[in-house]
């Protein structure tokens, strides 16, 4: 009998644990719906561009020239050579902003033969003339007689550019606003508030190619080189969301 009582008292004990259990999930449960954050809505995204055409204003004309031989100090001392007297060509008429003058790739590697034994070396050095003044730069390049025009390439200048995005930028700001005012009406709301909102800008043009072969730019002696630039459209892009109300 009083192991009955016993095994009573136990199962009383158990059952309100149980109970208790349950009592303390059901809170829990509660707490953490009353702290879920609100539902999102009437939340919109969008996303609006800008664009504004301008010529490039840059440009950029690369020389280089190669020499091998059977000994890697020869072939080193004239890349040297041809660079220095193209540098000494190039200051003639340097500029700051206008014609900048700066050395660009310089290497110097062994070549090898069939048999796959080295057989000499070869190297090759460049020169980068940029700036806005197009007459003094191409001119420049066609005086320089000891390299050869590898590329030539146009762009926009940072005072440029800076103009152009503002520009892009204020066009691409009016059209998200007339958008999302057109969405607001458009879903019967008043009007709308600004959620977040991410700003970017690129380039979306084209590089025209040289009228010209590298090797045709010494067929006369200190001629120009003749360029021609071409326009770049400066994209703007505004994207975020907005709170219809």
């Amino acid at each position: 009998m009083a192991c009955r009582c016993l095994e009573g008292i136990r199962l009383k004990k158990t059952i309100k644990l149980v109970a208790a259990c349950i009592v303390l999930t059901g809170a829990s449960s509660l707490f953490a719906q009353q702290n879920l954050p609100p539902a999102v809505q009437n939340v919109v995204q969008l996303l609006a561009t800008g664009s504004v055409e301008v010529p490039q204003d840059l440009l950029s004309i690369a020389m280089s020239t190669t020499r091998d031989g059977s000994d890697a100090s020869a072939v080193q001392s004239q890349l040297k050579s041809a660079l220095d007297a193209a540098l000494v060509e190039a200051k003639k008429t340097a500029q700051p902003g206008q014609l900048d003058a700066r050395t660009g790739n310089f290497s110097l590697y062994p070549r090898y033969g069939r048999d796959g034994k080295p057989i000499g070396w070869q190297g090759t050095a460049e020169l980068i003339l940029e700036g806005r003044d197009f007459a003094r730069i191409s001119s420049a390049a066609g005086k320089i007689q000891t390299l050869t025009v590898s590329n030539v390439s146009f762009g926009l200048s940072r005072e440029q550019r800076t103009r152009v995005e503002s520009d892009a930028q204020g066009i691409a700001i009016e059209h998200f606003k007339a958008r999302a005012s057109d969405i607001a009406r458009g879903f019967g709301f008043t009007g709308y508030t600004l959620r977040e909102v991410n700003v970017s800008a690129n380039d979306q043009g084209y590089i025209p190619r040289p009228r010209m072969m590298a090797m045709e730019a010494k067929a006369v002696a200190d001629a120009p080189v003749p360029v021609e630039a071409g326009k770049t459209a400066v994209l703007v892009t505004v994207s975020g969301s907005v709170q219809l109300k």
